[in-house]
């Protein structure tokens, strides 16, 4: 699970990547899109990084070491992708089946993750392209871009992590809205190079009928950035996706209530 935010650690960690757009940082650009998040609480922006830095991004996302996030009744697990694609086809219907059967009538997930903040801030990931997007996400201009984008001059932090969404893979409705976390809103970076809406993996907005108000498609690098709460679910990727849906997701959150 994702840690709350501890500490400033930025200064110590030197950008090199500069994967983000300078387009993105342009003030008419933020003021534009903070009327759409102001009104809709919600926003699609394609481009969000450079070229380089999304082709980049998408390559070191083919060798991470992935794990499989899932939840009991009780825990949330992250579990080996490794492990998981060593089992013999008995124990993995089994898992599958109790994946399902919460899923069911139960706020449920199944994807692979790697816990991009948790790791750098535990030492453990101190270099690449995946730390560098991080520490640059938490510099103080996409910082206060974000601030103006959403008009929320709370955000003082974003964690990460990278997602991939292989067939059969989804999130269920959820709100994001857990006490203590101090979440404020949610952004999603897209990084698969070609996505079909009819092979899932929608971002998903739901009314308060239950419909389905809107939804996004994964864009070449696109960032989604939506306000908490707000009901929102990814769809199943189906079983003839032929590519993985990938992205970098996370929340920008404040130090407090």
């Amino acid at each position: 699970m994702q840690r709350p935010y501890t500490g400033d650690w930025r200064s110590q960690r030197p950008l090199y990547m500069n994967a983000i757009s300078s387009d993105f940082l342009k003030p008419a650009l933020l003021a534009a899109a903070h009327k759409i998040v102001a009104r809709n609480g919600r926003i699609h922006m394609p481009g969000f990084l450079t070229d380089q830095g999304a082709r980049i991004l998408f390559e070191e996302m083919q060798c991470v070491d992935w794990r499989v996030a899932l939840k009991t009744e009780t825990q949330s697990y992250d579990i080996s992708a490794t492990e998981v694609a060593a089992l013999d086809p008995a124990q993995a219907g089994a898992l599958l089946e109790a994946v399902h059967a919460r899923a069911a009538h139960n706020f449920q997930y199944l994807f692979d993750s790697f816990r991009v903040s948790d790791l750098v801030e535990s030492g453990q990931l101190t270099s690449g392209p995946l730390a560098s997007l991080f520490t640059e996400l938490n510099s103080e201009p996409a910082l206060a871009a974000l601030r103006q984008l959403t008009g929320d001059t709370r955000i003082a932090y974003l964690d990460a992590q990278a997602t991939r969404y292989r067939r059969g893979h989804f999130l269920a409705v959820h709100d994001d809205n857990i006490e203590g976390k101090h979440r404020l809103y949610a952004y999603v970076i897209n990084l698969t190079p070609h996505w079909r809406a009819d092979w899932g993996g929608l971002l998903q907005f739901l009314d308060g009928d239950g419909h389905v108000a809107e939804a996004y498609t994964p864009r070449w690098n696109a960032i989604n950035i939506l306000r908490v709460p707000q009901l929102h679910a990814v769809s199943v990727v189906a079983p003839f996706a032929p590519a993985d849906r990938l992205s970098i997701t996370g929340w920008m959150r404040s130090r407090g209530p």
